[in-house]
């Protein structure tokens, strides 16, 4: 949205909750009118959750069904906790099967089965369906509802096919193309059929597909289908038929979730469900105070190893001026190389099999760094106290880099590997852990070369 759209939207939520705590809903309902759907969801997202229902119940119904749709998971899920059953049952009802299993993602196990019963008996089919396959994978987040064609079919047969599904099909841009036994054997595009000839036989203008296997990781195959830049990937069982296609606003909206998660573990907090502005303070508290105590008991660890070289501290007491430099340092290296990798690991550019290629890299990137730092450290310590103290930095941070470098690229793909997220072992984790070994090395190093 732009600078002009987001302020009309913020004078609009403060008016809007002045008129409901005046009891004005008519003020409130001329308020939203002239906004459009964009702008009536970022209304819904500043507003508490109390008031976001009332102005969701201000809307034609036709409108509130667009607006629903385009919220977050987390913004509809607590959009549904604060509206009537019926009005909820109602909604549900009106929804794509790909949308009532993003949004029964966000609901408590318990209120599915009576959301589900008051669907018709194809659509419940449909959405129990989606819900069978695991909880991160592609099968959850595609759509059952698609058209397609077959090879031995004409254009003018294709296109009755499309007509006919117009008013239920996810999208009729990219269709599949199947055999007998469903298998997908080619796609053939909206702009193919209707610049040929109706005569023409949908094997002469399908090409190969690229496809996603229904249990694959929903981030990689959104990822696939923006890299590709389709308009919908085929989603096929084991035995390749087609059970559903992901469409390009889809995997937007999956990589938009799956990049907000990933920034928000990066610096330690839980991802917020709804934006920050409507969020509760105790939700806020609560996403931060946790990864808060992981770290402040790691930390302990940096305290142990202070508490350890003590004598040292006390013989050279100097050597306490550095300490913030060389663990900022580390830590701030062990960063950019865990960020590097992760986006990396996103991308699909390296995999955890690539962990002896990208640790080899790290370490000659850590050392470089640090031989950098390292020649800047000496020079400066020496000429401000004395050669041997500049010497103890400059080695110190040579290794600290090297070190930092080396933990930071290799966490990710660890991480990987045991199937955990590894956005956990970034920025926070890997500052604490750096911070503990670089003091080590620092104190070892010092003993060494001052002989305390």
């Amino acid at each position: 949205m732009t600078p002009t759209q987001l302020q009309n939207v913020s004078e609009a939520a403060d008016d809007i909750r002045r008129l409901i705590s005046q009891g004005d809903l008519a003020g409130a309902s001329a308020v939203l009118t002239p906004l459009s759907v964009p702008e009536v969801v970022e209304l819904v997202d500043r507003l508490g959750i109390e008031d976001a229902a009332i102005v969701y119940r201000l809307l034609a119904k036709a409108r509130a069904l667009e607006v629903f749709e385009a919220l977050s998971p987390g913004a509809r899920g607590d959009l549904v906790g604060a509206l009537r059953n019926v009005e909820v049952t109602a909604l549900f009802a009106e929804m794509d099967p790909d949308d009532r299993v993003w949004l029964l993602d966000e609901l408590p196990a318990t209120v599915a089965p009576q959301l589900l019963r008051g669907l018709t008996r194809q659509e419940r089919d449909l959405t129990s369906g989606m819900l069978g396959y695991p909880h991160a994978s592609i099968g959850r987040r595609m759509s059952p509802e698609f058209v397609t064609t077959h090879p031995h079919l004409t254009v003018a047969e294709t296109l009755v096919r499309v007509r006919a599904a117009l008013g239920s099909a996810e999208t009729v841009y990219t269709l599949p193309v199947t055999d007998g036994g469903r298998r997908v054997v080619g796609v053939v595009s909206l702009r193919d059929l209707l610049s040929a000839e109706e005569d023409t036989v949908i094997a002469d203008l399908m090409s190969d597909a690229h496809l996603a296997e229904v249990t694959e990781d929903a981030e990689a195959a959104a990822r696939r289908t923006t890299d590709y830049g389709l308009l919908a990937l085929p989603v096929v069982d084991r035995e390749q038929r087609l059970v559903g296609i992901l469409t390009i606003d889809d995997a937007a909206r999956i990589l938009k979730q799956e990049e907000s998660e990933d920034a928000a573990r990066q610096g330690g907090v839980e991802p917020l469900r709804r934006s920050y502005l409507s969020t509760p303070i105790r939700h806020l508290v609560r996403s931060r105070v946790v990864w808060l105590l992981v770290l402040a008991v790691g930390a302990t660890l940096t305290v142990q190893v202070l508490d350890s070289f003590e004598a040292t501290l006390a013989q050279m007491t100097v050597l306490a001026l550095f300490v913030p430099l060389l663990i900022g340092t580390g830590g701030n290296t062990g960063n950019q190389a865990a960020t590097t990798v992760t986006r990396s690991l996103a991308l699909g550019e390296v995999t955890p099999r690539d962990l002896r290629r990208v640790l080899s890299r790290e370490i000659r990137v850590g050392f470089s760094l640090g031989l950098l730092l390292g020649m800047l450290g000496f020079a400066l310590a020496g000429l401000i106290y004395d050669w041997h103290i500049g010497t103890v930095i400059g080695l110190t941070l040579v290794a600290v880099c090297t070190v930092a470098a080396s933990i930071g690229g290799v966490m990710p793909l660890a991480a990987r590997a045991i199937r955990v997220d590894p956005a956990v072992f970034s920025n926070p984790f890997i500052t604490t852990f750096v911070d503990a070994t670089g003091l080590i090395i620092y104190f070892l190093i010092a003993k060494a070369v001052l002989g305390i």
